[in-house]
């Protein structure tokens, strides 16, 4: 495939991830997949490839396993949330667990994870050091939000940890290798580090806004999971988490839904809002040590799109 630009790049990254988890163990194959072709934003090989370009890298071919390698983590790590969340669906389809059951999904999970290794052993060191920092990182993340839902003991310096190991690290990781890739120079690969690592706390923070006003048809998956759990912005601003069981349907005289819709009224909302707004910010901040280019615009819009997204 001649790869262009971005669509051709994100084509070449479809490609490779159905690629590279091809095996003759048909549930392996067939789980992967499924979680693969129910699609995604794939924001953050997007944002990989954006930082490529915008650090003068002209041969996009050589970032599309890489590419593939960020998204392909953060898909396994959907595959394993979506046990620990009790969450039946994904991106509007059976949740892995749901259709094959949970030792094959956790299984699936850990091929995932396993073959990043594969599609990132081209690349060797850095990068390989810049991807398991950031995969630890991840895992310490989920530890942290797994222990805090599960006592209840949560405040806005645990929740800013959380999001940062979690979310911001893979972010972080995919700006940074862009840049490192390109060859760009140490101050580009700083702002675009400085860049990522805020687009990330701003993905996380407009997530779980949306985990309360948004639509469970454009989520692609029940809204109010994370605050009946104890876990986003808004288990902070509540102090602990809702005593019931996960939610698959909010009806009126559910707790979490009366708890969602306190938070509508008291402001809470507008707050977070205003701090998504201030990590986007921090995020075009960065940008200010990235040469000019159409590129540059682009992960600038990257920021906006974020900001504005539904689901």
């Amino acid at each position: 495939m001649q790869i262009y630009n971005i669509d051709t790049a994100l084509t070449a990254v479809e490609d490779a991830l159905i690629s590279v988890v091809d095996t003759d163990v048909e549930t392996l194959k067939d789980a992967s997949e499924h979680i693969i072709l129910s699609g995604g934003k794939r924001v953050r090989p997007q944002l990989l490839i954006l930082a490529y370009q915008a650090s003068g890298g002209k041969n996009l071919a050589e970032s599309i396993r890489i590419a593939a390698a960020i998204e392909l983590v953060h898909t396994a790590t959907l595959v394993h949330d979506d046990i620990n969340d009790h969450s039946d669906f994904r991106r509007g389809r059976l949740a892995v667990h749901k259709r094959w059951g949970r030792t094959f999904a956790l299984l699936t999970g850990d091929y995932l994870f396993t073959k990043v290794y594969e599609l990132m052993a081209p690349y060797g060191n850095p990068f390989n050091e810049i991807m398991a920092k950031a995969c630890v990182r991840l895992v310490e993340g989920e530890t942290l939000q797994a222990h805090a839902a599960k006592t209840g003991d949560i405040d806005r310096e645990t929740y800013k940890k959380i999001i940062a190991r979690k979310t911001a690290s893979l972010f972080e990781a995919a700006a940074e290798m862009g840049g490192l890739l390109a060859g760009a120079s140490p101050e580009t690969v700083a702002g675009l580090k400085t860049y990522g690592y805020n687009l990330g706390l701003t993905f996380q923070l407009v997530d779980d806004i949306l985990d309360v006003v948004g639509s469970a048809d454009e989520m692609g998956k029940p809204i109010g999971l994370d605050l009946n759990q104890g876990r986003g912005v808004f288990a902070v601003e509540n102090g602990a988490a809702v005593a019931s069981p996960p939610v698959t349907k909010l009806a009126d005289d559910d707790p979490v839904q009366r708890m969602m819709n306190r938070m509508r009224d008291s402001g809470a909302i507008e707050i977070a809002k205003l701090q998504a707004q201030e990590m986007g910010e921090r995020a075009r901040a960065g940008l200010r040590h990235v040469p000019q280019s159409e590129f540059k615009m682009e992960l600038n819009n990257l920021i906006d799109s974020v900001l504005n997204r539904r689901n």
